[in-house]
């Protein structure tokens, strides 16, 4: 089973997941294998717009954009801009005929993709391209800006990245049709892990936590749950604080180890993941015993939201190995 969960080690820093020399071998790769399996991949036109949350963000954003340019649309129920801004975007993904797909993400229901985009109008459009970030246009724009930003970034995604989009045909099967695959069989933890998921969505993040420390009584190395609970834990830590007030009192209060431990959990969710870190470095260096060892404890813990292949972690690691020894 794939995970589910957003992978914040992607999402967090798009920017450095893929250069574009490598984008442009992987697009090559992802066309060679599509070459040997007996088809163009192609698509139907309705696999062309699709609705992304954070548990399909990295499946359907992220790796989806090492073969076509992902648009992200940001989109609220109930805002009229979004109304009419999103079946325009709709329209101008069937034209394009492949160059780009569409991805629509419900501010109200992913709190932590609008966090981590930064979104402060509604709507706001993104892409992803070869998992970069590429911001396009936030507020309202004409049909006219839309094509000319649309068509410049399928030039971009062409030349720099060598990305020439997919194949759509109007005679393929939509994605769950008759054509698709069966799917695996369940694995023994799908179901508590799909209930995680369903709570996170939910908010509710102690709901979530307990269903991922479910699995890991059962299966202590489970990565998909070790991630999802440090998640779960992180969000349900930051969900009532007061950011204006957390960050004040870090800045008077740099001696003060809760508030330096609360303003790093802000600044993980925010994106913010050197920040988060050398902030807990920094208090581990300038304290001891106890407050000490509870600041090396909650950076340990931020560690696993981010995943220990990132190489942010891999720098913060030797940086507390300073501090410490």
């Amino acid at each position: 089973m794939q995970p589910r969960n957003m992978s914040m080690s992607g999402v967090v820093d798009l920017a450095a997941v893929k250069a574009a020399g490598e984008a442009r071998q992987k697009a090559e790769q992802t066309r060679a294998e599509s070459a040997r399996e007996g088809g163009g991949g192609a698509v139907s036109p309705s696999s062309l717009v699709s609705d992304v949350d954070e548990a399909s963000f990295e499946r359907d954003v992220l790796q989806r954009s090492a073969e076509v340019p992902v648009v992200i649309d940001f989109w609220a129920p109930g805002a009229d801009t979004s109304q009419q801004l999103g079946p325009l975007l709709e329209r101008l993904a069937v034209e394009a005929n492949g160059r780009f797909v569409l991805a629509r993400v419900d501010v109200s229901t992913n709190p932590m993709l609008t966090q981590q985009f930064a979104i402060q109008a509604i709507p706001a459009v993104f892409a992803v391209v070869a998992g970069q970030a590429l911001p396009l246009f936030q507020g309202v724009a004409s049909e006219q800006q839309i094509r000319e930003t649309l068509g410049q970034l399928i030039q971009v995604a062409e030349e720099r990245f060598g990305l020439t989009g997919i194949t759509v045909d109007p005679n393929a099967a939509p994605e769950g049709g008759p054509a698709e695959q069966a799917e695996a069989p369940a694995g023994p933890y799908d179901a508590l892990l799909e209930a995680a998921v369903q709570a996170l969505d939910a908010n509710d993040f102690a709901g979530a936590a307990q269903a991922y420390k479910n699995v890991l009584a059962d299966d202590p190395g489970n990565t998909e749950a070790t991630l999802g609970l440090a998640q779960a834990e992180l969000l349900a830590r930051v969900q009532n604080l007061d950011p204006q007030q957390v960050r004040k009192d870090a800045a008077e209060n740099p001696a003060d180890v809760t508030a330096q431990i609360a303003a790093a959990d802000l600044d993980l969710v925010g994106g913010h993941v050197e920040d988060a870190f050398g902030r807990l470095v920094e208090t581990v260096r300038r304290t001891v015993g106890d407050d000490r060892n509870a600041a090396r404890v909650r950076l340990l813990e931020l560690f696993e939201v981010i995943g220990a292949d990132d190489p942010r972690v891999a720098s913060a690691r030797t940086a507390l190995a300073r501090v410490l020894f």
